[in-house]
């Protein structure tokens, strides 16, 4: 039986040069101004959309991979999608926005004073989607950590952010034009943090939240990343196999390290990045994945430059035809990401670079399971499929966040999801919580 579910838009390469190696470009917007980005969430909300998260890395990376990510704007430059979100809350009514921040980059509590500020001139739309990115620490004086020690410090930062919300108790706000009293000192909380990272008082100086906090997302895929998802996240941003059993499985781990910090599987939502590629006819998704059978060892090395940008290690030097030593990968980078690499395979060891390669280049079709090439109804049989048999909360497309590519996308398959009764049609009041609450 069909369900709604969620759906969100992830602007997978960040507030950068849109258009940037696509015939696209051609239509001249201008990438550093506003307007490129309103039209398209305009047509997002219009969809129905819950929320857009925009990616972000404070970094052009390092010595040895700087050229690979800015030659052809893969991964920079970038401008913060921060800045951006006022804009975005301007032009819209309901959509929640959701920009990255690196919990290492902000002091708790100016994030918090600066995260309340939006979230009220936004009616209560803002999210946070927060990375634990190492590889730029020295950019803003922190110190790099590994792995498993940037998380801890973005449980105390969250945390630590969390408590200087609710540093307002309740009554604190008074506000009686009347007797002319606006607020109860007594009923703030002072809040002296001294952890391991982070050092600071409060209470915080900005109003406290008539409709909830700001929405956490996070994207961490490692029983680390899932652990910060089950103790502070409202929404996973999950890279999961798109499979019955792979988003099951999935679930079980969030929900799993959800009840182990003593929440509910209801306080998180789950939503599966999907990017399909969607064709007019059956026969031209057929093309279009025959067509992708056979790459060239220039279509491997494209595709090895946009992976070595993702994953600051340069793999357009390596031997095709030799397996990847795993060692190569520095701590900064994510697990999650290198776990993407590698695929289905049980380890770098049993799969050449070139054999990895192939597998991201060559697409599949919808209807059989083997890619997510197809028609908006085989994809949207594809969505109903996981909504009933998985139990899967919903989905964010993944993409630029131009008007091309948002039509492309939605243009065809938004009508379809919505007759099925998959997508909504209205959104209730409240901002971003009511919205991933409605259903």
């Amino acid at each position: 039986m069909s369900r709604l579910q969620h759906f969100g838009w992830f602007l997978s390469r960040g507030f950068g040069p849109h258009g940037w190696g696509h015939p696209y470009l051609d239509w001249d917007y201008r990438w550093e101004r506003p307007y490129l980005y309103q039209q398209s969430i305009r047509t997002l909300e219009q969809a129905g959309l819950d929320l857009l998260i925009a990616e972000d890395a404070l970094s052009l990376g390092n010595p040895e991979t700087i050229d690979l990510r800015i030659r052809g704007a893969y991964g920079g430059p970038k401008h913060d999608p921060l800045m951006l979100a006022p804009f975005l809350f301007a032009a819209t009514s309901h959509i929640g926005i959701a920009p990255t921040v690196n919990a290492g980059a902000y002091p708790p509590y100016l994030a918090a004073r600066q995260f309340a500020t939006l979230h009220h001139l936004s009616g209560h739309r803002l999210g946070i989607n927060v990375v634990t990115d190492t590889g730029s620490a020295r950019h803003f004086g922190v110190e790099s950590l590994g792995h498993d020690a940037a998380y801890a410090r973005a449980d105390e930062w969250t945390t630590g952010v969390r408590r200087l919300w609710d540093s307002w108790g309740d009554g604190a706000l008074v506000a009686d034009r009347a007797t002319g009293y606006y607020a109860d000192a007594s009923k703030l909380e002072a809040v002296q943090h001294r952890g391991e990272y982070f050092s600071f008082d409060g209470p915080l100086n900005a109003l406290p939240f008539t409709e909830g906090a700001p929405a956490i997302v996070s994207p961490g895929g490692s029983p680390r990343g899932f652990a910060f998802a089950g103790t502070h996240s409202d929404v996973q941003l999950a890279l999961a196999p798109l499979s019955v059993q792979g988003v099951r499985d999935y679930r079980a781990r969030v929900h799993e390290a959800t009840i182990a910090a003593g929440r509910a599987p209801s306080d998180i939502k789950i939503l599966l990045v999907f990017k399909p590629i969607i064709a007019a006819s059956p026969d031209e998704a057929d093309r279009i994945v025959e067509a992708s059978q056979h790459p060239s060892d220039a279509d491997l090395l494209v595709i090895a430059a946009g992976l070595s940008s993702d994953l600051e290690t340069d793999l357009t030097g390596l031997d095709l035809d030799a397996p990847i030593d795993e060692s190569i990968f520095g701590d900064h980078v994510s697990r999650g990401t290198i776990a993407g690499l590698r695929g289905d395979a049980t380890s770098f060891a049993d799969v050449t670079l070139r054999q990895l390669l192939e597998r991201k280049a060559r697409l599949g079709r919808i209807t059989d399971r083997a890619g997510f090439v197809g028609t908006a109804e085989e994809i949207a049989d594809f969505i109903e499929e996981l909504g009933a048999e998985a139990d899967n909360d919903g989905f964010i497309f993944s993409g630029d966040l131009h008007p091309v590519t948002v039509h492309r996308m939605l243009g065809e398959l938004a009508p379809i999801l919505r007759r099925r009764g998959l997508l909504r049609r209205e959104f209730g009041d409240g901002g971003i919580r009511a919205n991933l609450n409605d259903f």
